[in-house]
């Protein structure tokens, strides 16, 4: 039995061993890790944790490294490659001087070794460098402080530099420790007090850094400084000073939260319920300063921007919903007063036009959050008993407060909507008020009707009751205000239909007359801004219909007006703005029905969809033009950029399927880039829906397939267009979003070796290989192109030595291809690798015995390319080794070279 457990664990190293050659860290870890449960014999033990801390620092987790090396040198101190390998995360870690003395040991053990003196020497020049910063940094720190705590200094610009400095230094490890031991917490505890704008800005900024990524400090500055104070900065009239306590608090939140996480493994159990404590004192705080009087609007919607953040799990995949349920039992009562806030009325909370959209936002995410029956059910009596609770005995204002919380419900977690507005009398006031004198309650009610119209199980109720109704107050209403709200109510119930040109519900003719309506206020600059909005939402509705869609996109005054909008402070039109540019570019998906069912549905006589002729390729192609021209892209650009609850994942999918459109055509491509649309794309395919991530990074894919990449994603930001490509690499792609991907990568490849790193860095080295054996021909050669600009890279080469693989093989195989262009990448790739790795050439003989007739074919080949490449790789392999030379030599090979090398007409 011994003897069999034996040989497994040996066949698991070996198997590590090969998926670690082949990039593949975390699959060799694995095995590794397997192996490890099946050996008992020290020595062997021993090298399986080496060969785990070579995994760790590939995985960069630098802590796990040290831990692993550890264990192998504990077995044998002599253990020169555990001990480098410790440094090396030792050194990541930034505990230098322990690093050293494992390089100096590496050093006395190999002294001939040149890589263990080269990196002990470029570690003793970085440690030198740390001690001089270091005790500068003593004496500077208090200076710093002295500066923006006197009060009597009067120079800004040196007050300026200090706090800069600080915050500067706050940024580094070893520099945020150092004001943190030198007494740094009180100081800038009383820079806070001095309620200055600018020390509060230079302290917040500072404490970031204190706190960024570092638990125990962060749960000694929270004890310092005390939430009430946090909460108080976080409510004060100026605006950036209350962002950054937005930000610190984030920051805050994230390394409490990290503590809870890494903690939950089962260690200290203490220190689990410390952290949860503190978390949950903040968020007291922050629901308290909801209803807080004396706080400003903008401190509210922070406030409710961090509750959406930190409250709901981040994935299904934890487990723990406790602190959405602690939120709900604390708080629900308090973040239904802003969502049931009537602006203007009396006594009511300063709030500002998104805190309501921002209410609803978090609403949903934590009634998402909810995972049975239960517990959603005791959400919904909470909604319903908040909203009884001022329907019931509180007159008109109660009731208009009730139907605000209505409203802000539908917006949200519509289930729960749907259930108060069943509650009773509820509909019949919503339908009183909708014909009051008061502009005010008239406003409340038509809104509350036009959310109900888009979410109601009863909408057939509305439809029925709610089209007379808003007919009435749209034809005979005095105010604009309201008339725009009527408008959206028919929109919302016109459109029905969606995109089907035979459903509409309207007589022909009114949709036109509502969206030129709709336009006019629009451009209509004496309306408020909040009541414009509306008339975006109408055309999101009313741009279903391609009639609509063209005179939208004739109106330069209207579309610039729109875009204005979606600049501006008002960030509830975002999802507006982005459903109506989806729906001018027809970027929404398209079913196409079956030919069969169709014929079926007529012989039926049942309905069938039809297109309207003018949403036809070429009619969208021109409006995409137009939209261009117009500015579509710094509006949507500036979309991205705000940091808003309002940017749900849902609108961020929308923007991205409108930036696909954008991209469509190639000439395009370098004006959308030029007014910033390849940075917005960025984050779009990093955070979002699936679709909406897949589709923004198939618009990168494009951008960087036709543009020179390094003016298109200037500096750092092209690194960061490599995940997203690689994504497009997935089994589940589409194979246009497989073929753009390997394209793009393909072009980035070849541009340098820190992308190439990058690249193998995100493993798409064998996705792109599994690409090599697809069917579909431009596929194939998308990845073969792929492979020859990764073959520059050290790592690329050894892999096609790796045992047991056949890639080399199939890169000779295919240098003998028909397809010519398959046949050009793949002889490039093999003239690239012999020369850049020559033990390669030894290899090419072995691996299949067609070898020779195939070379001799690239030489004999009309293509002056081929023949080039051919030429290349025989005169690598002839310089290679004496037997592969002798080989060639006896073959025809001397005498076509000797006919080709007295071509003149190819140099």
């Amino acid at each position: 039995a011994g003897v069999g457990r034996q040989v497994t664990a040996e066949q698991l190293r070996a198997r590590g061993n090969a998926l670690f050659q082949a990039g593949d860290h975390g699959a060799a870890l694995a095995a590794y890790t397997e192996a490890l449960s099946l050996s008992e014999a020290v020595s062997e033990r021993a090298v399986l944790h080496r060969n785990r801390a070579a995994c760790y620092l590939k995985l960069e987790d630098y802590t796990k490294a040290e831990a692993d090396a550890t264990k192998a040198i504990e077995a044998d101190g002599r253990d020169v490659k555990a001990l480098f390998r410790r440094s090396q995360a030792l050194q990541q870690l930034g505990r230098l001087d322990q690093a050293v003395s494992d390089l100096q040991r590496c050093v006395s053990l190999e002294p001939r070794n040149k890589a263990f003196q080269e990196a002990l020497r470029a570690l003793g020049s970085s440690m030198h460098e740390k001690m001089k910063t270091m005790s500068c940094t003593d004496s500077k720190v208090e200076q710093m402080f002295q500066i923006l705590l006197d009060l009597d200094e009067k120079d800004e610009d040196k007050k300026q530099k200090a706090a800069q400095n600080l915050i500067v230094l706050a940024r580094e490890e070893a520099g945020a420790e150092k004001i943190f031991q030198s007494d740094g917490v009180r100081l800038l505890t009383q820079l806070l007090d001095t309620a200055k704008a600018d020390l509060m800005l230079a302290a917040l900024r500072t404490l970031v850094g204190l706190c960024s990524g570092h638990r125990s400090r962060t749960m000694a500055i929270l004890a310092e400084l005390g939430a009430p104070r946090l909460s108080a900065v976080l409510g004060v009239e100026h605006e950036q000073v209350s962002l950054a306590a937005c930000n610190l608090l984030h920051v805050m939140f994230d390394s409490l939260k990290e503590g809870l996480q890494k903690d939950f493994r089962g260690k200290e159990d203490a220190v689990v319920l410390d952290s949860s404590r503190d978390l949950k004192l903040l968020i007291k705080h922050l629901l308290e300063l909801l209803v807080l009087e004396g706080a400003s609007a903008h401190g509210r919607d922070n406030a409710l921007n961090l509750l959406i953040k930190v409250v709901p799990r981040k994935s299904p995949k934890e487990t723990n919903n406790s602190l959405t349920l602690w939120v709900i039992d604390q708080g629900l009562k308090k973040i239904l007063e802003v969502g049931s806030t009537v602006c203007g009325s009396l006594g009511s909370l300063p709030v500002t036009e998104n805190s309501r959209m921002s209410t609803s936002v978090l609403l949903s995410k934590l009634y998402e959050d909810l995972k049975c029956d239960a517990e959603r059910e005791n959400f919904h009596r909470l909604c319903e008993d908040y909203v009884r609770s001022w329907f019931e005995g509180h007159e008109l204002p109660g009731k208009l407060r009730a139907i605000q919380t209505v409203s802000c419900l539908l917006q949200g977690p519509s289930d729960a909507g749907n259930r108060v507005l069943e509650l009773e009398g509820i509909m019949d006031s919503v339908l009183s008020l909708c014909a009051s004198v008061s502009e005010a309650h008239q406003l409340v009610a038509v809104e509350a009707l036009i959310h109900a119209a888009d979410k109601a199980k009863r909408a057939s109720f509305i439809t029925a009751n709610g089209v007379s109704l808003l007919k009435e107050i749209y034809k005979h209403s005095e105010r604009d205000s309201i008339r725009i709200r009527a408008l959206v109510g028919l929109c919302k119930l016109g459109s029905a239909g969606g995109t089907d040109f035979s459903m509409k519900q309207f007589a022909e003719g009114s949709t036109m007359k509502l969206a030129k309506q709709c336009r006019k206020w629009l451009c209509n600059e004496a309306i408020d801004a909040g009541t414009r909005r509306w008339a975006v939402e109408g055309l999101a509705y009313l741009t279903f219909d391609a009639d609509v869609k063209e005179e939208f996109v004739e109106d330069k005054a209207a579309m610039q007006a729109m875009f204005h909008l979606a600049k501006s402070e008002d960030r509830s039109v975002l999802y507006a703005v982005a459903s109506t540019l989806v729906n001018c570019t027809n970027s929404y998906d398209h079913e196409e029905p079956d030919p069969q069912m169709l014929e079926l549905a007529k012989y039926a006589k049942q309905h069938i969809p039809e297109q309207h002729p003018k949403d036809k390729p070429e009619f969208v192609k021109r409006r995409v033009r137009k939209l261009l021209t117009a500015g579509v892209v710094s509006a949507l650009a500036c979309m991205v950029k705000s940091e808003n609850p309002a940017l749900t994942n849902s609108c961020r999918e929308l923007i991205s399927r409108v930036f696909l459109a954008l991209v469509e055509e190639a000439e395009d491509r370098g004006g959308v880039v030029a007014q910033g649309g390849g940075k917005a794309l960025i984050p779009l395919s990093l955070e979002g829906t699936e679709v909406g991530q897949t589709k923004a990074a198939q618009a990168l894919a494009k951008i960087t397939i036709t543009s020179n990449p390094e003016m298109a994603f200037p500096g750092e930001r092209i690194y960061e267009v490599v995940r997203p490509l690689v994504s497009l690499l997935h089994l589940q792609r589409t194979g246009l979003e497989n073929f753009e991907g390997l394209m793009a990568l393909t072009n980035l490849a070849g541009i340098s070796e820190r992308l190439r790193q990058k690249i193998l860095k995100e493993r798409a080295v064998p996705m792109i290989e599994g690409y090599m054996f697809e069917e579909h021909e431009l596929i194939r050669l998308a990845a073969t192109e792929c492979m020859c600009n990764m073959a520059m890279s050290k790592e690329v080469q050894e892999l096609f030595l790796a045992e047991g693989s056949d890639r080399l093989k199939l890169m000779v195989l295919y240098s003998g291809e028909e397809d010519e262009k398959l046949r050009r990448a793949a002889s490039g790739t093999l003239a690239m690798l012999t020369s850049l790795h020559p033990p390669i050439c030894k290899r090419i003989p072995q691996v299949t015995v067609h070898w020779l007739e195939i070379l001799q074919a690239l030489l004999l080949s009309p293509s002056a390319e081929l023949q080039h490449r051919g030429a290349v790789v025989v005169m690598n392999m002839m310089a290679a080794a004496r037997e592969v030379a002798e080989q060639l030599i006896a073959s025809e090979m001397l005498e076509i070279l000797s006919v080709l090398a007295k071509d003149k007409d190819k140099p």
